[in-house]
């Protein structure tokens, strides 16, 4: 609401399914009751990676979608190899939330470092600022340089859908086709 009263011309509503920075409502109960508190457009993201997700935020009341995950193995990505590979790998279980404590949880894949991170969130001999300094740095470590020791590895749940590395353009058109033929056969549930 104070997007749109600052003068917005779409909010986006984005699920804690995302990856990176989330909140704690799922995509699924987040879209519909940002699209009745406000009048502008709203665009849904998180957990949504195929043409199902595309339909489902469409009926949810969204007038379009941001995606992320399935991006980042767009041809056209430049995140490093190790990065899309260990999406390509991702199963359902794969990811892991962690900085609750400050706040500003983060989803990222499951690797040595996140879940180091998560064994260290609660741990009291660990200060706010010592925690806050865990994580400086990691993504580029993961985006840039590949390292699968010490880099984070920004990810949405919807990576376990994602099964291969093409151009952004055949991923788009994939997408949308999943979507227009599974909305064009939406009234076969409803009689």
């Amino acid at each position: 609401k104070l997007a749109e009263r600052a003068g917005a011309d779409a909010v986006i509503a984005e699920g804690g399914e995302s990856g990176g920075h989330v909140g704690d409502l799922s995509t699924m109960a987040l879209v519909p009751q940002v699209c009745d508190a406000v009048k502008i457009p709203v665009v849904a993201a998180g957990g949504i990676g195929d043409g199902r997700g595309i339909a489902a935020a469409l009926m949810l009341g969204a007038i379009g979608v941001q995606v992320g995950t399935r991006f980042l193995v767009a041809k056209e990505c430049t995140v490093h190899q190790n990065y899309k590979n260990r999406v390509l790998k991702a199963k359902d279980i794969d990811t892991i939330a962690t900085g609750k404590r400050l706040g500003h949880p983060v989803r990222a894949l499951k690797t040595a470092f996140t879940r180091d991170l998560a064994a260290k969130e609660y741990d009291a001999s660990v200060t706010d600022e010592d925690f806050e300094k865990l994580g400086v740095g990691a993504l580029r470590k993961a985006a840039k340089e590949g390292d699968e020791k010490h880099g984070s590895f920004l990810c949405g749940q919807i990576a376990g859908l994602v099964k291969k590395e093409q151009p952004a353009a055949e991923i788009i058109r994939e997408m949308f086709g999943e979507a227009e033929k599974l909305l064009g056969g939406a009234d076969q549930w409803v009689k």
